[in-house]
C-alpha cells in the first residue's frame, strides 16, 4: 500500500487519552510533559489537541493511559433518527479510506438510547451512508486497515471516536507470560509514579509476582518509552506517514538512559512466578536492572537507609482463609517497622490494612484494579538528608 497517496495531513486533531478511573490526572500530567498542555480532564478521559505525530508519540510514551482515540464528533442524541443524522453529518471520509475495516463498538450510560447494539447498528449505517456520498460508492470491501469506531453515550451526549491504539496500551509487548490475577501494566506504572520514585532511590516490591511493578519502574528509570516493543492500529493508516512513526521511535530510542537504577529488587515466595518475572524483564530489555529473589515477606531486608516499597499484595479471592491473610499483612507490618525510614505504598482491597499496620496511612487513593475497587495506602517515611555538593 502506498501511504499518503491522495491524502492531506490532518494537522489539527482533537484527541482523547482514555484512562482507568482515578488515573486521569496522571495521564494529563504525562501529556503536559510530552508537550500537549492544553488538556481537558473528565471522568475516564483526557482530551487534548495534536497532529499525526502526536498520535505516534502519545501511543509510544503514555504509561498510565488505556488508549488514544480521535474524537470525530460529539452531540446530543435522544432518538435513533437524531443519532443517525448527526453521525452521518460528521467528516468520516477525512479519516477512513474506502477500503478500511471499520467495526463499531458502543456503550451507553444514563442515556435515553440505552440499547448498545441498536446504537452500534445505527452508527455503522450512518458512517456507510456518509462514505457512500464522499466516495460515490455503493459497497465497501472492508479489507484494509482497521479503524475501530466507538459510540459512547453518557447522559444523552454521544461521543464518536476512532481508536488509534489497537490492543490497549497496557499491552507493552513484554508480558506474554503472567501469573494469576496479574496487575495491568498501566496501573503498575501509576503506582510507581504516585510513589515519586527516582532511579537513585532504593526500590523493593516484596510481592512482585510476574514482575510488573519493578519492570515498569525499570522502564521509567531508563526513560524507555513503554510502547517501543509493539505496533499500533494507526501504524497502518494511509494518512499517517511511515516517516512520522520512524521519527517518533527514533526520538524514543535516543532518549533511553543507559545507567542502571541504583537498587531495584523484586521478591516473591513463588519460584515459578519469579521465573516468569525474569522472562518478562528480559523481554522488556531491563533484566540487568532488576534483581529478583525468592523470599518470604518476613525474610525481606535492606541495608539501604531510605527507599520506596511499592507493592500489590494478594487479597480477597487471591488468598485462602482469613488467618492466612492476617498473617501476611502482619508480616508486612513488621517489615515496615524494620524499614522504619522507608516509604511504603500498598495497593490492596483488604479492608483491615491500616488496623494490621498499626497506623493510618499518610494518604489514601481509590483506584480500580480491573473491576475491583482498591485503596492505595501511602505511608510516607522521613525525607532523606539533602546531598552535599
Amino acid at each position: 500500500m502506498i501511504k499518503n497517496e491522495g491524502w492531506d495531513f490532518v494537522s489539527n486533531l482533537e484527541l482523547i487519552a482514555t484512562a482507568t478511573f482515578g488515573l486521569e490526572a496522571l495521564v494529563a500530567d504525562e501529556l503536559r510533559k510530552l508537550g500537549y498542555g492544553d488538556t481537558q480532564v473528565e471522568n475516564g478521559k483526557v482530551t487534548f489537541s495534536g497532529d499525526e505525530l502526536a498520535i505516534c508519540r502519545t501511543n509510544l510514551w503514555l504509561r498510565t493511559a488505556a488508549r488514544v482515540r480521535i474524537k470525530v464528533g460529539e452531540f446530543q442524541a435522544t432518538t435513533f433518527d437524531e443519532l443517525f443524522e448527526k453521525t452521518k453529518a460528521l467528516p468520516w471520509a477525512r479519516f477512513i479510506p474506502k477500503n478500511a475495516e471499520f467495526p463499531v463498538e458502543g456503550r451507553s450510560v444514563q442515556s435515553t438510547l440505552f440499547s448498545v447494539s441498536d446504537c452500534q447498528a445505527i452508527v455503522k449505517k450512518a458512517v456507510v451512508e456518509s462514505l457512500k456520498q464522499e466516495y460515490n460508492l455503493e459497497w465497501f470491501p472492508e479489507d484494509g486497515p482497521l479503524m475501530k469506531i466507538e459510540v459512547a453515550l453518557l447522559k444523552d451526549v454521544a461521543t464518536l471516536t476512532i481508536d488509534t491504539t489497537g490492543p490497549g496500551l497496557h499491552q507493552r509487548g513484554y508480558r506474554a507470560l503472567a501469573t494469576g490475577a496479574p496487575l495491568k501494566e498501566t496501573l503498575a506504572a501509576a503506582l510507581v509514579i504516585l510513589a515519586r520514585w527516582y532511579p537513585d532511590i532504593a526500590f523493593i516490591d516484596p510481592f512482585c509476582g510476574s514482575g510488573t511493578i519493578p519492570i515498569e519502574a525499570a522502564l521509567m528509570g531508563h526513560n524507555m518509552a513503554p510502547g517501543l516493543n509493539r505496533d499500533f492500529a494507526s501504524g497502518n493508516w494511509p494518512w499517517i506517514d511511515d516517516n512520522l512513526w520512524k521519527q517518533a521511535r527514533e526520538e524514543a530510542q535516543d532518549l533511553i538512559k543507559p545507567e542502571k537504577p541504583d537498587y531495584l529488587i523484586g521478591t516473591d515466595i513463588d519460584e515459578r512466578a519469579l521465573r516468569i518475572a525474569r522472562h518478562n524483564a528480559e523481554a522488556a530489555g531491563v533484566a540487568d536492572s532488576i534483581h529478583f529473589q525468592q523470599l518470604e515477606v518476613k525474610e525481606v531486608s535492606s541495608s539501604k537507609k531510605y527507599g520506596k516499597l511499592v507493592t500489590n499484595p494478594p487479597y480477597g479471592e487471591r488468598l485462602g482463609d482469613s488467618g492466612e491473610i492476617r498473617q501476611l499483612y502482619q508480616e508486612l507490618a513488621q517489615l515496615k517497622k524494620d524499614l522504619d525510614t522507608w516509604s511504603f505504598y500498598i495497593l490492596t482491597a483488604y479492608p483491615h490494612l491500616e488496623k494490621n499496620m498499626g497506623e493510618r496511612a499518610t494518604k489514601r487513593r481509590k483506584l480500580y484494579n480491573g473491576n475491583i475497587e482498591t485503596q492505595y495506602y501511602q505511608y510516607f517515611g522521613p525525607r532523606p538528608p539533602k546531598r552535599q555538593g
